[in-house]
């Protein structure tokens, strides 16, 4: 089975819990602090790995404690951090806000994640030629993501990009991405603000240039539609949940997981979307992350 290699953003979490998130201009007395490794690159990584997947991760730390610890925590689950680049400076930093039923707030400081060039993700050509999928989010330079995209179309390995932070992409970024995997607020940016169904929504963005969509509706589970123009609707699992921070990072790393499997999208969605759901009753990021088995037990 050939490796998913993650492109993408290496960060420590900051983690305080609150009864409620505060509102603007309001100071509030918080009741617990963590630190947990985090990055969208780095969460997508470990949930694949976490799940039996053989990963490999490209990005980029600095040269600080939490550089060296999100290395340390990444090699420990599994994921081969030997194409992680060392930047001189602060690593990336993501400040989160959880209050009592998994609502959270998230302020990222880019830190190293800023020096991800195009020029770095060329010089990885040979190992993403070797991938069986790619997988990328946006926390890092546009420029850099969408050098990745045309490496992967000129090396025929498909790419899955979940479009997370929402942003302004690069004209003919979508069309380049075998897999297009926005939740519903993302969905919505990228259709300028227009507020349809979900039905409404995978159809507008296969319009825009995206071939497969996989959209995430949170407790909701998730829908798909896929170029040959079938739809799959993948059905939510009820659980309690403590913090979803990391809910589309685990759906997106178990759906690379389960199309690296040849799975098929229906049970790979199905595969996610039960990972997504264990992920959130439980604190944390990377932390949070269930096994295979865990996921398979409840399939």
């Amino acid at each position: 089975m050939k490796p998913i290699v993650v492109v993408g953003s290496i960060n420590s979490d900051l983690v305080v819990t609150t009864k409620h998130l505060p509102l603007k201009g309001e100071t509030i007395t918080g009741r617990t602090f963590d630190t947990y490794q985090g990055g969208k690159g780095a969460n997508q990584a470990v949930a694949a790995a976490r799940l039996g997947a053989k990963v490999a991760m490209i990005g980029k730390v600095g040269s600080d404690s939490f550089g060296s610890e999100s290395i340390r925590q990444l090699e420990g689950h599994g994921v081969d951090c030997s194409h992680v680049g060392i930047e001189y400076g602060p690593s990336g930093i993501a400040v989160i806000t959880v209050a009592e039923g998994g609502q959270n707030t998230i302020v990222v400081v880019p830190g190293a994640n800023g020096a991800v060039s195009s020029e770095f993700i060329a010089t990885k050509r040979t190992v993403i030629r070797e991938a069986g999928l790619v997988l990328a989010q946006l926390e890092i330079p546009l420029s850099a993501v969408l050098t990745l995209a045309e490496i992967c179309r000129e090396e025929g390995v498909p790419l899955m990009l979940d479009p997370a932070p929402a942003q302004d992409l690069p004209a003919g970024l979508m069309a380049l991405c075998e897999w297009f995997t926005p939740n519903e607020t993302e969905a919505e940016f990228y259709m300028g603000g227009a507020a349809v169904s979900s039905d409404g929504m995978v159809a507008e963005l296969r319009g825009l240039g995206a071939r497969n969509v996989v959209l995430k509706l949170g407790e909701r589970g998730a829908l798909i539609d896929v170029l040959d123009g079938d739809t799959y609707s993948i059905d939510p699992v009820a659980v309690q949940a403590k913090d979803t921070t990391a809910a589309g990072d685990t759906f997106n790393g178990a759906l690379a997981a389960g199309l690296s499997e040849d799975m098929g999208i229906a049970k790979a969605g199905a595969f996610a979307a039960r990972a997504a759901a264990l992920s959130v009753t439980k604190p944390g990021a990377q932390a949070s992350m269930p096994t295979r088995a865990e996921v398979e037990a409840i399939l």
